[in-house]
């Protein structure tokens, strides 16, 4: 199955790293609690060889833009590099567009609305953040070197079967194409558009393929870190719309919105609509496509954020899949990019409740999952550097 998995300059640095990233934490993740853990030295920071392209360089498929929408809709969506600029530039500035594919649809439209939010601007006005992205993004594709750790995290035989998967050593990538389309937050589809059959499946590392010029998503430096409290993160409150399929992420609980005003004329009382101009809304910092739960395990309310644990291990229980409640009958699936969880659990005062990566960022906003809500990986592990044990997640 394909996977779906502020600027260029950001992307000029080779991977390199022998040390096995992988420490996992042997738990349900819905149960997480502190552990003590053996310091060790820090590992050499990994870093990306990537070289950006000149403009018109990569011939890439014409695509028509998707104005199916829950969000208003967008005028004049743009098309070619110009599509590729604007979805590197909103997942940049963290409103994410979903899978960078140059295909802008309903999350790009929600992105830009949410961007337009923080600026004042009205919420489908696309011409002053394409302006900004014509500006930060001059290139809008990279040429990337596979690193050599790839290997260490592409497993061509790792089975579909859950039983079988409780056996191996992780839940790695299935091909160098998937480590390479997550890395630059888009997709096998979409890889392949750019590279041509021969050339994704056939790369190796040291071999190059063109990739969208995306500050990557660098898997080899996970190492099962535990996050902890912080006082401005842990402050914040995240609203999960299972509406929309959007996570919103603000300084504080965000105030209710006026959609309606009583007036009284001529001693009638009469409803009307204020008319006012967008004010920026600076407390908004980051917005992400989501997929709730199925709606009978859906639980709305507002939750405490418990805990943040990089390469969880998964219970997996096909009783607490289909019911909502817990069996004996459990095996533990061991971390991995393609762990159902994805590569980070953040668990909610809820218990068996978090927000958390995926196996298959393609289907971010249309499968429904067991209860939790999934982001793609790369939006997924973001997650900590916005929000912090003790913040608020609100799921309506």
């Amino acid at each position: 199955m394909f996977r779906k998995s502020v600027a260029a300059a950001i992307l000029a640095t080779a991977c390199s790293s022998d040390a096995d990233p992988l420490r996992a934490l042997p738990v349900d993740p819905s149960e997480i609690t502190p552990e003590e853990k053996v310091a060790a030295p820090p590992a050499p920071a990994p870093v990306v060889q990537c070289t950006p392209l000149a403009p018109g360089v990569v011939k890439m498929p014409e695509h028509k833009p998707s104005t199916k929408s829950d969000a208003p809709e967008v005028a004049n969506l743009p098309t070619g590099e110009d599509a590729i600029r604007l979805q590197i530039f909103l997942d940049q500035s963290n409103f994410g567009p979903g899978v960078v594919d140059g295909k802008p649809g309903r999350f790009t439209i929600q992105a830009v609305a949410s961007w337009n939010e923080v600026h004042g601007h009205e919420a489908d006005d696309i011409g002053p953040v394409m302006a900004a992205a014509r500006k930060a993004v001059p290139s809008a594709f990279a040429m990337a070197v596979v690193p050599e750790i790839a290997t260490k995290w592409v497993n061509s035989g790792l089975s579909h079967n859950r039983a079988a998967q409780a056996n191996a050593k992780r839940m790695s990538y299935r091909s160098i194409a998937e480590f390479m389309s997550e890395r630059f937050h888009t997709d096998v589809e979409f890889i392949l558009e750019l590279n041509g059959s021969k050339n994704t499946w056939g790369v190796k590392p040291g071999e190059t393929l063109i990739v969208p010029n995306v500050k990557p998503f660098v898997i080899e430096a996970l190492d099962g870190k535990r996050y902890e409290a912080e006082t401005a993160m842990s402050e914040r409150h995240a609203v999960v719309d299972t509406v929309k399929n959007q996570v919103r992420i603000f300084e504080a609980a965000p105030a209710a919105l006026v959609i309606e005003e009583e007036e009284t004329v001529s001693n009638q009382p009469v409803l009307v609509k204020p008319k006012t101009s967008p004010v920026a809304n600076r407390a908004l910092v980051a917005s992400f496509p989501i997929t709730p739960g199925k709606p009978q395990f859906i639980h709305k309310g507002v939750w405490k954020l418990n805990n943040s644990v990089e390469l969880p291990v998964w219970r997996y229980d096909q009783s607490l899949l289909d019911t909502g409640k817990r069996s004996n009958n459990a095996l533990n699936i061991q971390p991995g990019p393609n762990s159902p969880v994805g590569i980070i659990w953040n668990g909610l005062s809820k218990p068996g409740i978090g927000l958390h990566g995926t196996a298959d960022p393609e289907t971010i906003g249309r499968a429904r999952s067991a209860g939790c809500i999934r982001l793609a990986n790369w939006d997924a592990i973001r997650i900590p550097t916005l929000i912090r044990p003790g913040a608020t997640v609100e799921i309506r």
